[in-house]
């Protein structure tokens, strides 16, 4: 069940990107991120009240609350991190450094969590995916000279929260109903987004938004949701080494979506890149 929830998850996060890029073509990203989450938030707790986990709130223990909150502070910062060095830095520099966080998961799964099962082979497809994940960035020659690498510190920092808050999430949930767990990391997450709205001074903005634009992150907000409740439980009940990499398999999905939505095309490079990622999870999870 698992296994099924962690390729869920990776199916609803790779609708995700889709509906969110139909969402910001004109809105701010940071708003746009603050709403999406309001509607994560709403679905996270609908899913608790309807399998009725909203009563044991009470038994979580302090440990795990600590664990939960410690995870939603590392995907938000994860978030301020990653933008921070988009604005200062050249994407396809940042992109890659930010993408090595899968790497940084599996490798902490397995000194902290003992996931050493067919060790050999884990380490091998992480390689591979690491290849993968490489050549799925295509590489442009820049048009302006960098004067400062503001931006290094910031993409490494955005990689490591990105990793600790599986490694985080899997210590907080460990006896805490997977929903109840998504719930509250979320709320910690949307603390985050509208502070990070409010200190940039973007709150105004919200009043423009257009209609279509919102009706997409409300869209994007609930595939956010089914993502995040789908991934929890897999690290939950599975083994986040193996979890993660197929998360992380949204991108297929992305691109599948994209190429007939937006008439995207893969170069030979990427897609070499793309089946080596298929094939380095595939195996990941055969061995599991």
């Amino acid at each position: 069940m698992w296994l099924v929830m962690a390729i869920l998850s990776a199916v609803f996060a790779g609708i995700t990107s889709i509906l969110a890029k139909c969402g910001i073509k004109k809105t701010d990203s940071d708003v746009a991120t603050a709403l999406r989450t309001v509607v994560v938030l709403a679905f996270s707790w609908l899913m608790v009240f309807v399998v009725g986990s909203a009563g044991t709130i009470g038994n979580i223990g302090t440990k795990s609350l600590v664990f939960l909150i410690l995870s939603g502070i590392a995907t938000g910062a994860s978030w301020l991190c990653y933008f921070k060095a988009l604005s200062a830095g050249n994407i396809n520099k940042v992109v890659p450094i930010d993408k090595s966080s899968t790497i940084l998961t599996v490798i902490l799964a397995i000194i902290l969590f003992g996931e050493t099962n067919h060790l050999a082979v884990k380490l091998i497809c992480t390689a591979v995916l690491a290849v993968g994940v490489f050549l799925m960035i295509e590489k442009k020659a820049d048009t302006e000279k960098e004067t400062r690498k503001v931006w290094l510190p910031y993409a490494v920092a955005s990689a490591v929260f990105a990793a600790l808050t599986s490694i985080l999430g899997k210590m907080g949930i460990e006896n805490v109903e997977s929903n109840l767990g998504t719930a509250i990391r979320t709320a910690v997450v949307l603390v985050m987004a509208w502070v990070i709205v409010f200190i940039k001074g973007k709150q105004t903005k919200i009043k423009e938004i257009d209609k279509k634009e919102l009706f997409f992150i409300a869209l994007s907000g609930i595939a956010t949701g089914g993502s995040w409740l789908c991934y929890y439980y897999a690290i939950q009940k599975g083994v986040v080494s193996v979890v993660v990499p197929i998360d992380k398999l949204s991108i297929v999905v992305s691109i599948v979506f994209s190429y007939f939505v937006f008439k995207e095309k893969l170069t030979k490079k990427a897609l070499l890149g793309l089946v080596l990622m298929v094939l380095a999870t595939i195996s990941m999870a055969i061995f599991a």
